[in-house]
This record gives structure tokens, C-alpha cells and sequence, in this order.
């Protein structure tokens, strides 16, 4: 039966229907900002079992076992296509264990959101553990392109690969909210997908399902050809938000790669991915501005690219749109920088929710910023590693301002050691997992000194986003 969300001002009675049918092991079609899909309950494996014979029917019938995007996983679905649902970004973190800087940050910029996250769940005290065995055995394989969880790496750690997403979608919150237990979802192929398909890096991607009636139409395909279980209820929402596929992403240790392209842009993720360090003074005027640019130039020595960082100042009794001191340019100068298109910002809580990590000039800002934002004293510091105060050099000679820029550099220096490569991000082109030996049944994890450094034509094919050029997950700061 389908349901039409539009026409009742109150889903209540259909989100219990939906629970109620998820508890007592049933499949039920959904609508997500991305597409529409099947889910059933992690406790229920019978359920799981069938969710995943519909999964793989569906997409047997397709000309080419990749035609969804991506790498196809060793249960022969698409990666990304079948993973779990949870209700929250911070729950997320129940899951997905080690949290890596990169994780996290993808987490807490992208949930919820058109993302999907392909990520590792090997350490200990995942939840994932939790869930009936053959329900963890379909989620790795789901996750795993071709190689199972048995293989060690150099390192002697095991992969053990998870799919998960949080949908930014009132009716899947509602449902969430009811059950103790995650959902475990699959993302099927629309029907005539074979006839219509687009080209993506030369290979043919199915079309998303982006309505009930989609999804109805593949349902009924796979009943005409198996005995499947019919889902009871079908939700229809419409057609949905970004009406089409969402975005897959496999993060491992500080390397990201883009599994399957998809509403988020390659160079929204490059932005997602990035960590956001914020340089705080009062007024935005000459010690934050001198150590944003030394910071800049410092990440090109170091990376080859300065904008392996977003790196901004602020200030915390700033006006927006000021320029830097004369003597704060000048010293700039000298170092061979150019500091005449600065334009002062105040603090704010688009920079702190972004920011990963915050530096301030003296002890008190960092008071003051505590005091108005508690819980981000894990991400907060004194540029001084010993605590102390980086002087204002304001109304100053020129030689105090070359004192203080020196003062700075060096903590700078001292900073960017601190933090290690794992910091910083790199974007990887995906592994081919499908030519290792199907008979194991885990993934090597490279460990971070593998990691690829990008090149120039990396960070040339990652731009900044234009405004324009397609939807996000969450507005970002004013960058």
C-alpha cells in the first residue's frame, strides 16, 4: 500500500504503521533527500536477508554489475548502495570507530545530508558488533569492493568497511526517533534504467529512483521474477530534494575518495574534507591577518599547495570589511607577502562551527571564546605553545610589527609540526578492491605514511565551488 505523505498534516499514524511493520521484520519503502529506497531493521536478519535479495535482483538485471556508480562490492551491489541509516551525525560516531580528523570532520559538515559514508568499523566497541552476525556480514560486504575482512595490513590492523548515511528527511527522523536499533537501507536501480542511462566517466550509471512510483515500478519487476517479500507500505513524499543520487565517499586514515559522484560536487568535498584553522585577535587588523598569510606560505613550504588548510582570521571586537594596518602590510612585504586584500570578519558561529582548530593571540581571547562557545575547548588555543601572550603590536613602530610577525612564524612552525600529516587531507582515486583474491575477506588499510601526496593537478582539478554550481549538505561560513 502507498501512502501519501502530502496529503495528511499529520504523518503520525503513518510513521507508527512504518515502525510497527519495521519491528515485526517487514520491508518498507521510503523517500530520503536523495532517493527513494527500502530499509529494514538491523535486529530483524530475515528482513536484512530479503532487503539485500531485492538489493541484488534489481541489480542483476542491469547490463553491468557497476552500472550504479562506483565499484561494485563483493554481494555484488553497488558500494554505497546498501548500508545503514541512523538517526543522527553524532551517532554516527557509535559506529564508525577509529573517528579519524577526516571522518569527523565529513561527519559533522555533511550529516545530515546527500552523503554517504563508506568508513571503517574494525576498532573494538563499534556498534556494529552489536548487530545479529549475518547482518554485519551483509554490511561488510556491502562496503567492501571484492575483498573480504581476514587480510592484514603492513600494519597489522584489518579493515572492516561500513556504509552509513544520515538523511536529512522529516519522515526517516521520525522513524528513527521510534526505534532502538539503526536501519539497514538499500538504494535499488530505477526500472529502464538499461534504455536511459547516463555516461559517467564512460561508464553507464543507472537512474535514481526519485519517486514512489519508481520504486514501485523496479518492486514490481522483482515480483514477476522471484518470491521476494512485498513491502507493505511504500511512503510517497513526492519527488525528492536533490532528485538524484547522492555523493559516496570512502575514507581511509587522511585519504578520501569519491566512490560514486553524486549531488555533492567533487569540489564541495575537496572544501568538506579540509580542515578550517582560525586565527583570532581583537580586530582583525594586524597580528590574525599577518599570521593567516605567514600561515598560507608556511602550508605552500611545507605541502607544495597552500590550500591544504582554509585558513581565515577573525576577530573578536572586529568590523566586517576593514583593512590591515599600513605597518602590517609592510612587514608582509618584506616577507614577500602580500597582505593589501585583506578585509577584516568578526568571530562568529559559522567560523566556529566549521573551525578545527583555533588559535588566539593572548590568553583572554581564548577566555572570551570559551566563555561563548563551551563545548569547543578541545579545538581551542593559544597560538604560544607555552600559554602565554602575543603582544599588540598596534600604534607601534614598524620594527615591532617585524618583531611580532617573527614571534608569530615561529609558533606557527611550531604548530604545523604539532598537528602531523594526518591533519590534512588527501584526495585519492579509487582502488580497484575487486582484484584481490575474493577467497580473503578483508582490506589492507595504507597507513598514513602511504597516503599520496596530491599534486598540482589535484588541487587544479578541485577548485572552489561557485555558489552556483550545485547543492550541499549544510551552508558553509562566509570563507
Amino acid at each position: 500500500m502507498i501512502y501519501d505523505l502530502q496529503s495528511t498534516d499529520d504523518p503520525r499514524d503513518i510513521v507508527h504503521r512504518s515502525v510497527q511493520a519495521l519491528v515485526e521484520g517487514q520491508l518498507v519503502g521510503v523517500p530520503s533527500d536523495t532517493v527513494y529506497g527500502l530499509v529494514a531493521s538491523a535486529l530483524c536478519p530475515d528482513a536484512v536477508d530479503a532487503l539485500v535479495g531485492q538489493a541484488r535482483q534489481a541489480y542483476a538485471r542491469l547490463p553491468l554489475a557497476a552500472s550504479a556508480g562506483g565499484s561494485v562490492s563483493r554481494s555484488g551491489i553497488p558500494v554505497g548502495s546498501l548500508g545503514l541509516s541512523v538517526r543522527s551525525a553524532e551517532a554516527t560516531g557509535d559506529f564508525v570507530l577509529p573517528v579519524t580528523n577526516l571522518t569527523r570532520r565529513l561527519r559533522e559538515r555533511c550529516f545530515p545530508g546527500p552523503l554517504t559514508l563508506v568508513a571503517d568499523c574494525r576498532e573494538p566497541g563499534s556498534a556494529v558488533e552489536r548487530l545479529p552476525e549475518s547482518v554485519q556480514h551483509h554490511l561488510v560486504e556491502a562496503a567492501t569492493g571484492g575483498v573480504g575482512e581476514t587480510e592484514a595490513g603492513r600494519d597489522g590492523e584489518i579493515a572492516k568497511w561500513v556504509t552509513i548515511r544520515v538523511a536529512d528527511h522529516r519522515i526517516l527522523s521520525h522513524i528513527h526517533r521510534y526505534l532502538a536499533a539503526p536501519l539497514v537501507w538499500a538504494e535499488l536501480p530505477a526500472a529502464g534504467s538499461t534504455d536511459d542511462s547516463e555516461l559517467v566517466a564512460n561508464q553507464p550509471i543507472a537512474r535514481a529512483i526519485t519517486s514512489a512510483d519508481g520504486l514501485k515500478a523496479v518492486l514490481e519487476l522483482g515480483k514477476v521474477d522471484s518470491d521476494l517479500p512485498w513491502p507493505p507500505l511504500l511512503l510517497d513524499d513526492g519527488i525528492t530534494r536533490y532528485g538524484g543520487w547522492g555523493t559516496v565517499v570512502r575514507a581511509v586514515g587522511r585519504t578520501w575518495t569519491v566512490v560514486r559522484d553524486g549531488v555533492i560536487q567533487r569540489a564541495a568535498m575537496n572544501q568538506f574534507a579540509k580542515p578550517v584553522i582560525a586565527i583570532v585577535c581583537t580586530g582583525n587588523t594586524c597580528r590574525s591577518p599577518m599570521a593567516e598569510t605567514l600561515l598560507r606560505s608556511l602550508l605552500l613550504e611545507r605541502f607544495g599547495r597552500e590550500d591544504v588548510a582554509q585558513v581565515v582570521s577573525a576577530g573578536l571586537a572586529a568590523g566586517r570589511g576593514g583593512g590591515a594596518t599600513p605597518q602590517a602590510i609592510e612587514v608582509m612585504g618584506r616577507h614577500g607577502l602580500d597582505l593589501t586584500g585583506h578585509c577584516s570578519r568578526p568571530l562568529d558561529d559559522s567560523l566556529m562551527t566549521m573551525a578545527d582548530l583555533v588559535l588566539t593571540m593572548t590568553r583572554r581571547h581564548r577566555e572570551a571564546i570559551l566563555a561563548a562557545w563551551p563545548d569547543r575547548s578541545e579545538r581551542v588555543f593559544t597560538l604560544r605553545r607555552d600559554g602565554g601572550d602575543v603582544g599588540d603590536p598596534v600604534g607601534m613602530p614598524v620594527d615591532v610589527y617585524f618583531q611580532c610577525a617573527e614571534q608569530i612564524r615561529q609558533e606557527l612552525n611550531a604548530w604545523v609540526d604539532s598537528l602531523g600529516e594526518s591533519f590534512f587531507p588527501v584526495e585519492a582515486p579509487e582502488v580497484d578492491l575487486n582484484r584481490h583474491n575474493n577467497e580473503t575477506s578483508a582490506t589492507t588499510i595504507p597507513s598514513e605514511a602511504d597516503a599520496t601526496e596530491p599534486t598540482d593537478a589535484d588541487f587544479d582539478n578541485h577548485a572552489e565551488q561557485d555558489a552556483g554550481d550545485g547543492p550541499g549538505p549544510t551552508d558553509r561560513p562566509d570563507l
